[in-house]
């Protein structure tokens, strides 16, 4: 379980570092501005003292913990971080309340101490968030669960979209609640529209961008779905 920096276009005010955590390797992005040094982690599904360490070594001062969707190696234990750090849990859509319940539950399968939580905010499709003085976009994405949503920095042209893409794959939908259909909408309609050289961090894997996934993806690229231009 290595930090690694996502990419070289997250320079000033926005860095970030991705640090995978639990059994699952679930991708947890620390997140901070740089003029402030004020930043969240993305999905802290579990390794609580790495992921402390880690913004100790960056100088970062957490304000916030948020959250792209409700499956226990993104948000297991988001409940628990928050309450050791007294900082507020934004995310995801409250559509994927069902998950979070289900969290001791889900833990207990995959080794991971889940704790449900309520969060302070729900989020919808075109909320914002801010870190320091980062101001970062919601977009509800739905499909791997009906409540996921994506955080979108346009300064920057970085996404962390959590289960919805991956390189190569999409997000699973034989999950209760999950449905194909909306997932592949969910990513044509809103993710592909905010250009080619938006770059992601998924929950899984390594990076990509928009423009290599719609060339290349068995799962939803142009060419898998028949549309030409």
């Amino acid at each position: 379980m290595t930090e690694t920096d996502p990419a070289a276009q997250t320079l000033p005010p926005l860095r970030a570092a991705i640090i995978p955590v639990t059994p699952l390797q679930q991708n947890c992005t620390l997140l901070w501005c740089t003029k402030t040094g004020k930043g969240a982690f993305v999905d802290p599904g579990g390794d609580l003292e790495q992921l402390k360490a880690a913004a100790k070594q960056h100088d970062v001062t957490i304000e916030k913990i948020l959250v792209t969707h409700g499956h226990i190696d993104h948000c297991g234990q988001a409940g628990i971080l928050a309450g050791e750090l007294g900082v507020p849990i934004e995310g995801p859509h409250e559509d994927d309340r069902f998950w979070i319940s289900r969290l001791v539950e889900d833990g207990q399968k995959y080794g991971i101490q889940g704790k449900p939580f309520e969060p302070d905010r729900w989020l919808h499709d075109g909320d914002t968030v801010t870190v320091g003085q980062l101001t970062l976009d919601v977009i509800h994405c739905p499909g791997h669960t009906p409540g996921h949503v994506v955080f979108y920095h346009a300064p920057s042209r970085l996404a962390i979209v959590g289960d919805v893409l991956f390189q190569g794959s999409i997000g699973r939908t034989d999950f209760p609640l999950g449905n194909h259909q909306d997932l592949i909408n969910a990513i044509r309609t809103k993710l592909w529209p905010l250009g080619d050289d938006v770059a992601f961090v998924p929950g899984h894997g390594p990076m990509s961008n928009f423009g290599h996934e719609r060339a290349t993806n068995a799962y939803v690229s142009d060419y898998a779905l028949g549309v030409h231009s």
